[in-house]
C-alpha cells in the first residue's frame, strides 16, 4: 500500500504522478487536482480545464481574467 501525499490515505489503489514539480503519490485524482493544478491568479480556484493565459498568469475563465486586469 502507499500513503497519499495529500490526505494520508493508505490506500492499494494509489497512483504515482511524475510532473515537472516531481513526483507525487495519490490515492484519488481529487488530492493529484488539490497538489498538482495551477491557481487562477485571480479567484483562487483549482483551473483542470484549459483556463485562459494572459501576461503570464493562469485564469479559470475570460471573466476572471477581465476582473485582473489581464485583458489581451
Amino acid at each position: 500500500m502507499a500513503r497519499c501525499d495529500v490526505c494520508g490515505n493508505d490506500y492499494e489503489h494509489a497512483f504515482t504522478v511524475q510532473s515537472a514539480q516531481g513526483d507525487g503519490v495519490f490515492d484519488s485524482f481529487e488530492c493529484a487536482i488539490h497538489a498538482l493544478a495551477p491557481r487562477c491568479a485571480h479567484c483562487s480556484c483549482a483551473v483542470i480545464g484549459h483556463g485562459v493565459g494572459r501576461g503570464g498568469k493562469v485564469y479559470c475563465c475570460e471573466h476572471c481574467a477581465g476582473h485582473a486586469g489581464g485583458q489581451a
